[in-house]
């Protein structure tokens, strides 16, 4: 079973207070400081860019928080605005059947409406012609009726007739039919 042992980065400050123990015939001291030297400006740069570098990665991951959540937001929107949209045909189809239905309806009433008056049309010239061909028979009756009384031989025999004396039948009253 291993153990983790935690490692706790050095600090320029660690750098800088360092010191070696001394042996015989060891490095030149001032070597080594200057070397430590530059070791300690570049480990406080590297630690500024490291600063840097997760202040910019935390202001990405910010900014591509901010995105994905506009991304999610405009998806949604996109999403309603399709279903309103199949909503709105939908309802638009439904009520283009309807009227369609309530125009065939109307067609429907109209023609039988109008089948309606060209039967009762056809009915009363039928029963005009009946009473037409009645009236014609009567008048043809009549008008031969005058006829026959006109070519009546009464007329003949009123044109023959002669009228009595006036002196003798202002005597008698005149008798009424």
């Amino acid at each position: 079973m291993e153990t983790e042992v935690a490692v706790v980065p050095l600090t320029p400050l660690d750098i800088h207070n360092k010191e070696f123990s001394r042996g015989f015939r060891g490095y030149d001291e001032d070597e080594v400081n200057e070397f430590l030297d530059q070791v300690i400006k570049d480990y406080e740069m590297l630690i500024r860019e490291k600063k840097q570098l997760e202040e910019k990665v935390a202001e990405l991951t910010e900014k591509l928080n901010y995105f994905a959540n506009i991304e999610e937001t405009l998806n949604k929107s996109i999403l309603v605005a399709q279903e309103a949209a199949e909503e709105v045909k939908r309802n638009a189809q439904k009520e283009a059947k309807l009227i369609i239905k309530e125009a065939e309806k109307n067609a429907e009433r109209i023609i039988s409406d109008a089948l309606a008056k060209s039967r009762k049309i056809a009915l009363e010239i039928e029963e005009l012609k009946r009473q037409s061909k009645v009236f014609r028979a009567r008048f043809r009756m009549l008008v031969e009726a005058q006829l026959d009384m006109i070519n009546s031989r009464d007329w003949d025999e009123l044109m023959e007739y002669e009228a009595p004396d006036l002196e003798e039948g202002a005597r008698e009253p005149l008798s009424q039919p």
